[in-house]
This record gives structure tokens, C-alpha cells and sequence, in this order.
């Protein structure tokens, strides 16, 4: 299962896997950027719902970006490799 995951999301987990410096991963940053990426979907659905009844479309963008950010750290998160958290955190 989690292979097939990753071809199917080759293209986000490939910008974060490349590279060949040493890098330094540390366990608990996975588990922070799950926990990153719950908490920026569960901002997304709160701005979804409170600026839903709102008379402009002006909150898609924040509800947008939340959810990209929350959906990309559930990639790197569980499918992604060590290097690829790793780069995300910028350890290099």
C-alpha cells in the first residue's frame, strides 16, 4: 500500500527526496510534521466553516493554503523518506 502511495505522490515526495549532502533526522521530527499536518487540515476546515456564510470568496485563500500545507506535511510525513523530513526542517 504505501508503495503504491508513493507513486502515486512521486511528484511531491521527488522536489523533497533529492539531493545527496548528509543530512541529520531526528524520529520526532516525523511525528511533529504529522502532527503539523493535522493541525494546519483541522485550520483549514474551521476557516472553511466560518467563512462559508461570509459574502465574498476571500477566504478560499487562506482555507487553500491551509489545506496544501496540511496535505503536504501528511505526505512527507507518512510516505516521505528520512531525507525528505529532514529537508523539510531545513537540518542539512
Amino acid at each position: 500500500m504505501k508503495t503504491t502511495l508513493r507513486k502515486i505522490f512521486w511528484f511531491i515526495l521527488k522536489f523533497f527526496e533529492e539531493g545527496n549532502d548528509p543530512f541529520e533526522y531526528k524520529p520526532v521530527n516525523r511525528k511533529i510534521l504529522v502532527a503539523v499536518g493535522i493541525l494546519f487540515t483541522f485550520l483549514s476546515i474551521i476557516s472553511l466553516y466560518f467563512g462559508y456564510g461570509t459574502a465574498g470568496y476571500g477566504y478560499l485563500i487562506p482555507v487553500l493554503v491551509f489545506f496544501v500545507v496540511g496535505f503536504i506535511s501528511f505526505i512527507v510525513g507518512f510516505l516521505g523518506s528520512d531525507r525528505a523530513v529532514s529537508k523539510i526542517w531545513g537540518n542539512r
